[in-house]
């Protein structure tokens, strides 16, 4: 009984080993960059790039891990940033709201419960504009009220910048649905509205685009869209964490390898939850009837494609779920994107395979003004850093993107890195 008690222990041990991946070292993020001036540039103001990042030692080498506890915790004693909501009404009779933030300046940022640390602010003043403007997409069904958003937020402002937030429309409780819809995978005119109504509120400042998953992809292919107008005042953006590729990506996760399934069931709960919510308006009489749903088909979908087959694609007049994911992939972009880029994936985030990497690092190896930064691991929007058990407030993430806007930032001042690529 000892022998076979011993035996057990020692399997579930192994286990626990193999899912922690607590045998892997600190690496060096891995950089795709074809442009050697720009890389000179992000190497120096994020020296971060540099160094190796450390996630926690006992589960930050499990992408798995990363992920669960950024979906269910967020951050550590995450801040909750003060600013104003800024409601828009849109033509199509939706409300879009953003929340804004203005920057802090050193003693606030140092009174705050974080430890913050101004170095980049610091390195950054010969070079900055007098106004910068982070506009953030984030992900699915998340807003200004998302743990992961409001830490970031908190970080830029400590640093000098105005952030503003978008909110996808449903995903604020406090917000009623007024229209017939809300946010999609690739519908970018939310995004667009507030950056038009930045621009004319700020003229003088300069706007940056950071948009995490989801909104990694919105970002993405607000910049490469050719038949939308953008300020001049946009000068480049950060895309964290997208798949590139909605067409590819949901065959994959489709499948159970890597739990990939369950992910897809948790994010499409979270999208149909949102349509429940406001059913008596997205779901009434008149718009079933225009778009010819069926309210049953709706509950009933237990993945994104069934959920986007029985409603998105019916309500914005699709003839496939096929025809959505690719009109709606930032992958289909790429060549007409004309300001600086960065992208960040992790190698081993669950929800996204190494193949749907391939194009973003061929892209990056083939034109101007582009980088693509490859980290082993983070999971997904987690890169947690640092300890044994219990990580830092800031993660390698937050720093990290801080340093990128600052590096955008000080390329657009270099009068040989304005012309667009």
């Amino acid at each position: 009984m000892s022998t076979a008690f011993l035996t057990l222990f020692a399997v579930i041990v192994c286990i626990l080993f193999r899912i922690l991946n607590v045998h892997s070292q600190p690496l060096k993020p891995s950089v795709w960059c074809l442009d050697e001036q720009f890389l000179d540039c992000l190497y120096k103001i994020a020296p971060v790039l540099r160094e190796p990042y450390v996630p926690p030692r006992l589960w930050g080498f499990s992408g798995h891990v990363q992920t669960v506890l950024h979906s269910i915790v967020g951050r550590v004693r995450c801040p909750w940033p003060l600013g104003e909501r800024v409601y828009l009404s849109l033509q199509d009779g939706s409300t879009l709201t953003y929340d804004l933030y203005q920057p802090l300046n050193e003693q606030e940022g140092k009174s705050s419960h974080q430890s913050i640390s101004f170095s980049y602010l610091k390195l950054l003043l010969p070079y900055l504009p007098d106004d910068v403007t982070v506009a953030i997409c984030p992900g699915i069904a998340n807003s200004s009220e998302s743990v992961y958003i409001r830490t970031f937020v908190h970080l830029a402002q400590c640093n000098g910048y105005r952030c503003a937030v978008l909110n996808h429309i449903g995903a604020l409780r406090s917000v009623q649905v007024t229209s017939t819809r809300i946010f999609t995978y690739g519908h970018t005119e939310d995004f667009a509205a507030m950056v038009e109504n930045l621009h004319q509120k700020y003229r003088q400042s300069r706007i940056v685009a950071v948009g995490f998953s989801l909104g990694g992809n919105l970002v993405t292919k607000y910049m490469g869209e050719m038949q939308k107008l953008k300020p001049l005042s946009v000068i480049g953006g950060i895309s964290i964490c997208q798949g590139y590729n909605a067409v590819e990506g949901t065959k994959w996760l489709l499948n159970w390898q890597n739990f990939r399934r369950f992910y897809l069931y948790i994010m499409t709960e979270n999208v149909k939850s949102i349509i429940l919510r406001h059913r008596h308006i997205l779901l009434s009489d008149e718009v079933k009837t225009r778009h010819n749903l069926n309210e049953r088909e709706i509950i009933a979908a237990a993945t994104l494609p069934e959920l986007d087959e029985a409603y998105t694609r019916k309500v914005y007049n699709f003839a496939s779920t096929q025809e959505l994911y690719k009109w709606s992939s930032s992958l289909f972009y790429f060549d007409t994107i004309e300001k600086p880029m960065i992208f960040i994936n992790a190698k081993d985030d669950p929800l996204i395979p190494e193949d749907l990497l391939l194009p973003i690092k061929e892209f990056a190896t083939t034109r101007q003004n582009t980088a693509y930064v490859e980290v082993a691991h983070g999971g997904h929007l987690g890169f947690y850093e640092g300890g044994f058990l219990y990580p830092n407030p800031v993660t390698w993430l937050d720093r990290t993107l801080v340093a990128m806007v600052g590096s955008l930032v000080m390329m657009h001042t270099d009068v040989g890195k304005v012309t667009p690529a």
